[in-house]
């Protein structure tokens, strides 16, 4: 029915417009349109009432070619189309009328899979997919239930997924669709073993994609290891998004509370993501912006996983409008409201730091990253800035000849 009909876009029902400007990062492309990848009629239902009304650059390179079975490795920046990358071939390429694992994508981080399955389930809510998430910290009777039922695709964590697949209960033989996003902290020393052995569980004949904003060494082993041919794409003309703004606060250890609070009452917020160095800090931060009168939540990895869940959907579903939370939060997390991210303690790292800031300015809109840095600080912040050739400018103080595009243009608003 579907296939006769030639009125179908006009029955969509689709989001409100979002005509916030983009930059460059997900605009400078050839021109393409998601119909042009010959996808189903059932797929594209999805993807248009998702609200994506255009492929992104990294969309628009890799969704052809994946559809086409080959081995990709693609480098693209943080919040840039990369999860739709993957998700959309994957969904076209799955049989629903096969009741077998036929993909399965792995992801570093608990919340990340759980919003890596619920964009598989959006975009193929017209497709008969059964889509299955399975995480550490989650009920194991649960998935065992689970998967005595039709499962299409699994997106998993890596602990979980090789546990299922050594008892036999995720069956992964047939399955041909081997995805790993945030490949950089996956193929890690600490986790390309049981890649490897998850891997194993998997057809002879499957086709690997792999995704991140990084790729060291330990990638292009996997890469020269496990991937015949595969198609390199490298967007990262520049690490840092073009729509963030990054700004640095030099304050004293016993000032970082006061200056938040200057942010706060002087910043136009919509949300913010607040960063700190450990868990005991996060709860600590979390109390004293509560006591200030600002509406707060907070997460990281010590938390029960029920917690986590409730709190990262209560602020998805922007029930609150500050997050402080650990690195936890770091990679992949897509939340359009966040337009202000600030890293109260300084990363120790430039790649902690370039996920970090990537949580705002999601999918070429502008955004804004403030950084308080002490003076012992002080080195990371030259390293990082030549590591990722970028620039973070000061703070301008209100008596300064230009603050004013800070303070009174405020920090841009992102869609509520």
């Amino acid at each position: 029915m579907l296939k006769n009909d030639d009125n179908w876009k006009k029955k969509l029902d689709l989001p409100t417009k979002d005509d916030r400007l983009r930059t460059e990062d997900v605009t400078l492309t050839k021109g393409s349109s998601f119909e042009d990848f010959y996808l189903k009629r059932e797929l594209l239902m999805g993807i248009y009432e998702k609200g994506f009304e255009m492929p992104s650059p990294i969309q628009e390179k890799t969704i052809p070619i994946a559809l086409l079975g080959k081995n990709i490795l693609a480098r693209a920046k943080n919040g840039t189309g990369k999860t739709a990358s993957f998700i959309i071939p994957v969904l076209e390429k799955i049989d629903p009328t096969k009741n077998e694992i036929q993909a399965l994508i792995i992801v570093p981080t608990r919340e990340l899979a759980l919003q890596t399955s619920h964009v598989c389930k959006e975009i193929g809510k017209y497709l008969n997919i059964e889509v299955m998430v399975t995480t550490g910290g989650s009920s194991l009777k649960e998935d065992i239930m689970r998967l005595q039922k039709e499962v299409h695709i699994v997106v998993a964590t890596v602990g979980r997924i090789l546990d299922l697949a050594r008892k036999g209960i995720a069956k992964l033989g047939n399955c041909k669709n081997f995805v790993l996003d945030e490949a950089d902290k996956l193929l890690s020393p600490d986790f390309v073993g049981v890649i490897e052995k998850i891997m194993d569980f998997t057809h002879e004949e499957r086709q690997i994609l792999l995704f991140s904003a990084t790729f060291p060494i330990t990638v292009k082993d996997f890469k020269d290891k496990h991937m015949k041919d595969p198609y390199e794409v490298n967007l990262m003309d520049e690490l840092t998004l073009k729509g963030v703004t990054q700004y640095y606060a030099f304050v004293e250890e016993r000032q970082k509370v006061h200056c938040l609070n200057t942010l706060f009452s002087k910043l136009n917020i919509n949300q913010s993501i607040i960063f700190c160095n450990s868990v005991t800090r996060v709860e600590l931060l979390a109390k004293k912006i509560t006591q200030l009168g600002y509406s707060c939540l907070y997460i990281h990895s010590k938390m029960p996983q029920k917690l986590r869940n409730r709190v990262f959907h209560d602020f998805r579903n922007g029930a609150c409008r500050n997050l402080v939370c650990s690195d936890l939060f770091t990679r992949g997390i897509d939340i359009q409201a966040v337009n202000v991210v600030i890293n109260f303690d300084f990363p120790k790292s430039s790649e902690t730091y370039l996920h970090r800031i990537g949580r705002s300015g999601r999918f070429g809109v502008v955004g804004m990253a403030i950084n308080f840095v002490t003076f012992e600080d002080r080195f990371e912040l030259y390293k990082i800035e030549q590591e990722l050739s970028t620039e973070v400018k000061p703070i301008p103080s209100g008596a300064e000849k230009g603050s004013e595009s800070f303070w009174k243009k405020k920090a841009p608003l992102g869609r509520g």
